[in-house]
């Protein structure tokens, strides 16, 4: 861009402030081209900002929606894994409402543990029972030390009550009696 000289000391700024910035055609040319190829690309970008910001409003609603569906409907699949174990249950309930068999009760209660244990299994569910393995404080709560000559000392010497994992998280400790060294007779 060019602009005119100043024309002399003399001139006053009321007196510059009222003359023209001159431009030939060419260099308007050339800013006018500038200038709409900015306001395109501006409007391009405006456009690809619209479209992006819709793009994630439509994605935080859909996750929305999955985590609505997740929580709605994860035991779904749990439960119909447990049916046939309240079925089997029922079922036995039923046959023994006669004379009772005791051994084709412990069998079918045995097949429902069976049963049972598969399905909770089939969702990560893990038994922790720790008979003889080192006392770990972070799985077994320890609910009593006992003298054994039988167990090393810091074991689990019995186990009260399993513990289960979910997934490699506890879900419930193991209760367990821990074996600690016979006290020496003198």
């Amino acid at each position: 861009m060019k602009q005119p000289a100043a024309s002399s000391a003399a001139a006053s700024p009321a007196d510059e402030a009222d003359s023209e910035i001159l431009v030939s055609r060419e260099e308007f040319d050339t800013l006018q081209r500038d200038l709409d190829q900015a306001l395109a690309k501006a409007d391009e970008h405006w456009k690809l900002y619209l479209g992006a910001h819709a793009e994630m409003e439509n994605l935080r609603k859909r996750t929305e929606r999955d985590v609505q569906n997740a929580h709605k409907f994860a035991l779904e699949r749990f439960f119909g894994e447990l049916l046939p174990v309240r079925d089997s249950l029922e079922m036995g309930l039923a046959a023994a409402g006669g004379e009772v068999d005791v051994a084709q009760l412990r069998e079918g209660v045995e097949l429902t543990l069976k049963q049972l244990a598969l399905a909770m299994e089939k969702f990560g569910l893990r038994e922790v029972n720790p008979l003889g393995a080192k006392f770990d404080p972070s799985e077994h709560e320890a609910m009593a030390v006992v003298p054994s000559d039988q167990a090393e000392p810091n074991t689990v010497a019995q186990v009260v009550q399993k513990g289960y994992l979910l997934n490699d998280r506890l879900v419930r400790p193991a209760k367990v009696l821990v074996a600690q060294a016979p006290p020496k007779r003198t």
